[in-house]
């Protein structure tokens, strides 16, 4: 059963949000750049992974401003505008301290919200994200995440709606026409063209580097190997940039952290925040995954299992459930 879309308010935009399971931890979920919290169920194994998630905390999730369920006429919004976002959807499901979990572009927000209230942040998880979007002299890693915009960019201005993005989010799917007319309506559901090139002239203008390196708060970076819409050079950067940043790695090529071996990324998130997982060691997990057979389901059948079972870590990864709360300054 699909939970209930609520709303919550932030000065005058209507926010959607919904929220998944009692457990006694609050994890909030900060989406990328366009999502849909109805539309999503539609994917089993995005209901799979809220489920998994479920299964240890309280999940809540939301649409921010422009995309989805939201308002969508908005205008262009801060950083800060967008953080606020989140701060109204926490007071809305009576939230006082939350894990919280960047996706993709919400990993800007998710760190500007930590360093702006630390003492309302228990955690934070990075998620296939970013610290600055754009190449610089001291940022080369801009380099392929610039590629990959300007293919996000060519979509919305000639083939939105159609699933072209799927080559980047989900590769081992793009010759999928079953999952590609799905992707095609996820596009149409999450937001318009215009709308959408307006998101992403924004986001091409992320540099958080500054913010990021003041976090106190325990962190995890994880990122998939061979992501192909934020590269995992950026993801590699990005843990640098952070005092108390955990970094691990994993095999892999899908974007969205419901696809591809979700079971290793939960593992890892659970055991960041609750000091346990649910499942054997993720070296292992990770390998019955590689020898398994995928699930009966259209998207499913068209993701090829990743050939390299291997997880790589840095930094001080303790659990944030039984770490100081004193900041590190390991890098790698």
């Amino acid at each position: 059963m699909r939970p209930e879309t609520r709303y919550a308010k932030s000065g005058d935009v209507n926010i959607a949000y919904q929220v998944v399971g009692d457990g006694p931890l609050d994890f909030v979920i900060v989406p990328g750049w366009i999502s849909n919290v109805d539309f999503a169920w539609e994917d089993p194994l995005y209901g799979e992974w809220v489920r998994r998630l479920a299964a240890f905390s309280r999940v809540i999730l939301f649409d921010k401003r422009g995309t989805g369920l939201s308002d969508r006429d908005v205008g262009d919004s801060t950083l800060e505008e967008r953080m606020d976002d989140l701060r109204a959807v926490l007071a809305a499901v009576g939230s006082e301290r939350a894990a919280v979990m960047g996706f993709s572009e919400g990993g800007a927000l998710s760190m500007l919200f930590a360093a702006t209230y630390p003492q309302r942040v228990r955690a934070l998880v990075l998620y296939a994200t970013f610290a600055r979007a754009a190449e610089a002299s001291d940022y080369p890693e801009g380099v392929e995440t610039g590629k990959a915009l300007d293919k996000i960019r060519t979509a919305l201005e000639t083939a939105w709606g159609q699933g072209t993005t799927l080559d980047l989010i989900v590769p081992a799917a793009k010759d999928d026409a079953r999952v590609r007319k799905f992707m095609g309506r996820y596009e149409r559901m999450c937001v318009s063209p215009r709308a959408g090139s307006a998101h992403l002239r924004w986001l091409a203008d992320i540099d958080v580097r500054p913010v990021a390196r003041t976090l106190q708060v325990p962190t995890l970076v994880v990122h998939r190997a061979g992501d192909r819409l934020i590269p995992v050079q950026a993801g590699r950067a990005l843990a640098r940039e952070i005092p108390m940043a955990c970094y691990v790695e994993l095999p892999g090529d899908a974007h969205p952290p419901w696809m591809g071996d979700t079971a290793a990324l939960v593992d890892e998130i659970q055991q960041f925040l609750t000091g346990t997982r649910s499942a054997v060691d993720v070296e292992r997990s990770t390998s019955a995954a590689c020898r398994s057979a995928p699930r009966a389901t259209a998207i499913t059948r068209s993701i090829e299992r990743a050939t390299t079972c291997s997880v790589g870590r840095w930094g001080p990864c303790a659990s944030a459930a039984t770490r100081p709360a004193a900041p590190r300054t390991m890098r790698p």
